[in-house]
């Protein structure tokens, strides 16, 4: 026996934005046994399978080109405006669960192409909810994950800057400012869910207060690569587990205080199972 001290960090797990998705799924699936889901509802695939066997059938863009007639789930992410333009032609009935603060920003970025603004994008290429973004503009914004991608000597001398909402705030600011010193005036849009942006903050803290860190997530999650590096940082016995199968019992010593964290896409159940399976060593 390790007798290990296992403390979960009660700040890790779902945002707000992904418990309001799941919570409606399920009571749609308590209601009917089955629902269509357009993309993963989050990116774990522990969660993911719950869900599963509860009836939600995960599917794709092409899938819904042969859908009719059926309830499907937004997620979290939110979608362009053409898998709504969709969703008329063939009598589907969307329940959407976008994020209150995606839908935001996705109004605020439409308004900004309504005005002919040069939007540009700080956000992951291909990610869901930049797709959503990019709908709002006909796909005419730029997108960037770093100012490397852009030359700078030739984009607009005034641009309107929005960012994904999971992006960090101080790699936001830095980039605004690497802007504005090469002479482009940024009409700025911090559009960064705080809820989602202070995780690494607090995650600083508490990956010190332990001797191992075990980081559970699922390997889809950008937001969990994120977070992984920053406990790394802080802590360099920092391990990734995406289920119960990846734990090692090889990792711990006696006696040893392990803390457990996650992404934002993270359940807690699951890092509660990882807790239990660690006092049982």
């Amino acid at each position: 026996m390790f007798n290990l001290h296992v403390e979960i960090d009660r700040n890790s797990g779902f945002c707000f934005g992904v418990v309001y998705a799941i919570e409606m799924a399920e009571d749609i699936l308590d209601e009917c046994g089955q629902l269509y889901c357009l993309g993963d509802i989050v990116h774990n695939d522990e969660e993911v399978k719950r869900l599963e066997n509860r009836g939600l059938q995960i599917i794709d863009h092409n899938d819904l080109q042969t859908i009719y007639n059926a309830r499907v789930l937004i997620r979290a992410h939110g979608e362009p405006p053409s898998t709504y333009e969709l969703a008329l032609q063939n009598n589907l009935e969307l329940i959407d669960a976008s994020c209150p603060v995606v839908l935001k920003l996705q109004n605020r970025i439409k308004n900004s192409y309504d005005k002919q603004e040069q939007i540009y994008i700080y956000g992951k290429h291909g990610h869901a909810e930049v797709v959503g973004l990019l709908g709002q503009t006909n796909n005419n914004a730029v997108v960037f994950q770093d100012l490397e991608e852009l030359d700078l000597d030739t984009i607009p001398r005034n641009i309107t800057l929005y960012s994904q909402t999971t992006k960090s705030t101080d790699k936001f600011y830095e980039i605004n400012q690497l802007l504005e010193e090469r002479g482009i005036e940024v009409n700025t849009h911090d559009t960064i869910c705080r809820q989602v942006s202070n995780r690494d903050k607090e995650l600083r803290f508490f990956a010190r207060q332990f001797d191992r860190i075990i980081f559970v997530s699922g390997t889809k999650s950008s937001n969990g690569k994120v977070l992984h590096n920053v406990c790394k940082e802080q802590n360099p016995n920092t391990y990734f587990v995406s289920s119960l199968d990846d734990v090692k019992a090889e990792w711990f010593a006696k006696g040893e205080r392990i803390g457990i964290c996650g992404a934002t896409s993270t359940p807690m159940w699951l890092m509660e199972d990882v807790k239990l399976h660690l006092e049982k060593l």
